[in-house]
C-alpha cells in the first residue's frame, strides 16, 4: 500500500473513529506506567523471578498499546507521541509534504508543520 496523503477535511473526518482509539491508548499507557512503578524496584535484582497479576497485566497492556497503535497506522496516521496523543496526517500542501498535526482533546485538526520541524513548528491551517 502505497503513503496515505490527507486534506484537512478528509483528516478530520476520521476523527470521530480516531477520538476513541487514542483514548482507549492514552488509557493503557498510563496504566501501564503506574504498574511499572509498582514493579520497578523489583526488576532490578535480577535474580528475582516476576509474576503474578501486576506484570501479567502490564504485559497484555502493551500488546493492547501496540494493537491500538496499529490500528491507528492501518487509517494512515503517523503516532508521534502516545504520552500525549499525538498524531500527524501527511499533506500535500502547495506542492510540499507537510503534516497536519492533531493533539486528543484537540477539536479539530487546526494545524500543520513542516517534516522536519514537529510539534514545536506548527502553523495554523
Amino acid at each position: 500500500m502505497g503513503t496515505k496523503y490527507f486534506t484537512v477535511d478528509e483528516a478530520n473526518a476520521l476523527l470521530p473513529q480516531i477520538e476513541p482509539i487514542m483514548a482507549r491508548l492514552l488509557e493503557k499507557r498510563a496504566r501501564a506506567v503506574e504498574m511499572y512503578q509498582q514493579i520497578e524496584p523489583l526488576l532490578a535484582d535480577l535474580h528475582l523471578d516476576i509474576g503474578g497479576p501486576t506484570p501479567t497485566q502490564m504485559a497484555l497492556d502493551f500488546v493492547e498499546i501496540g494493537q491500538l497503535i496499529q490500528q491507528l497506522q492501518a487509517m494512515g496516521c503517523v503516532v508521534k507521541d502516545i504520552n500525549v496523543g499525538l498524531l500527524d496526517f501527511l499533506c500535500d500542501r502547495d506542492g510540499r509534504d507537510v503534516y497536519l498535526c492533531w493533539r486528543y482533546g484537540e477539536p479539530e485538526i487546526s494545524f500543520y508543520h513542516d517534516l522536519h520541524t514537529g510539534f514545536n513548528g506548527r502553523q495554523s491551517v
